[in-house]
Order: C-alpha cells, then structure tokens, then sequence
C-alpha cells in the first residue's frame, strides 16, 4: 500500500517537472521571437532611419549648390557649364532618391518624396541658361525668383522627411524597448520556474530518503 502510495507522489512530482519544463522550453520559443523581433526593430532604425537620414543630408547638400548656382551667389564664378552642374545635381539627388524609395516608406513619407522628386524632374529642370541669365538685361529676377519658390518647396518636403525620421525611429526604438522589458520579466519567470523544479525535486528525494529510514527502522 506505502509503495502504491509513494509510486502515486512520484509520477504527480514528474507530471508537475514535465509541465515546468515545457514551461520553459515555450518561453524560450516566444524568446527567440522577442529577440527576431528586437534584431529587426534595431535592423529598421539602421536601414530605414539612419541611412535615410544620411540621404537626405545629401539631398540637401546637392539641392543648396542647385540654389547657389541659379542664383549667382559667386560673381567670380564661371558659370559656362551652369546647366550641366545644375543637370549632375540633379541626377545625384534622382539617384539618391531611387535608393530611398527602396527604404520601408510610410504613406506620408511616400507623399513628401513624390512631390520632391516632381519638383527635381519638371520644376527644375532648366534647359536653357537664358532662362536664369542674358548679357543684355543680367540675371532673371522673376525666373530665378520662381525657381527658388520651387526649391523653398523642395526644402519643405525635406523637412518633412526628416521629421518623420525622428517620429518613426522613435516608435521602433519604444518597441525595441518593450520588447527588451518583456524579454526580462520572461527571464525573472524562467527563474522562478528553475527554482520551483528544483523545490519538486528536493521534496521527492527527501521524502524517499525519509521513507527509507523509516523502513529501515
């Protein structure tokens, strides 16, 4: 009847061990989801955030020289080749922009590049220097004042672009963050878990060692 008893008490303790254990092993499953997740969270700042941010600087920096060369900021400077320097800028930011289209885009972000990259490819796109310049009446006011409304347009699409940058990379980063925290609370589980199993443990073997002086008696 006693080992009827003890056989009963040993497969409960078991029963209970088996259970904890899968336990564990379904938090390290739902783990190593949190972690693809964390990698990939981290992995969209860097390809979609930063790099973008790296993209638009350029961006900037080729639509400033665009400005800098429609409105003949240099007296000294030879402007013989304006179209083509405008015209390499130009195609410098289409190729830039061809790269960011490939970056995960939200709506609004795919908006402010679609105007931006209309106003590159038909606003200015300047054919002819006579339309910025002619040795009779001097540098075109009106038509230089245009195009710089156009570009003040092109900057405002920027500015946009890179505000969502900072929004969008700081919803990642709060997920990344909630991911980590849950992350911690299942480890803090996995621990109490370990410490319950080896609780089981210690009760049945010292119940056996028990039983057995009591039989040895």
């Amino acid at each position: 009847m006693q080992d009827s008893v003890s056989k009963r008490k040993k497969v409960r303790a078991l029963v209970i061990i088996s259970f904890l254990l899968l336990l564990i092993y379904a938090k390290n499953l739902i783990e190593r989801s949190s972690f693809k997740e964390i990698s990939r969270a981290f992995s969209e700042v860097y390809d979609d955030r930063l790099v973008v941010k790296g993209y638009i600087f350029d961006i900037s920096e080729n639509l400033f020289n665009i400005q800098e060369l429609i409105d003949h900021c240099d007296l000294d400077y030879d402007y013989s080749n304006i179209i083509d320097e405008i015209t390499t800028s130009e195609n410098e930011i289409l190729d830039i922009i061809a790269e960011f289209e490939k970056t995960k885009l939200t709506e609004q972000e795919a908006e402010y590049l679609s105007d931006f990259k209309e106003i590159i490819q038909n606003d200015l796109n300047i054919k002819s220097y006579e339309l910025l310049y002619s040795d009779s009446s001097g540098v075109n006011i009106e038509q230089v004042k245009s195009y710089d409304e156009k570009i003040s347009r092109a900057r405002k699409d920027l500015e946009g672009l890179s505000d969502i940058q900072l929004s969008e990379g700081k919803k990642v980063m709060g997920k990344a963050k909630s991911l980590i925290n849950r992350s911690q609370i299942w480890a803090q589980f996995e621990v109490a878990l370990l410490l319950l199993i080896l609780v089981v443990l210690y009760l049945l073997l010292f119940k056996n060692f028990s039983s057995k002086e009591e039989t040895d008696q």
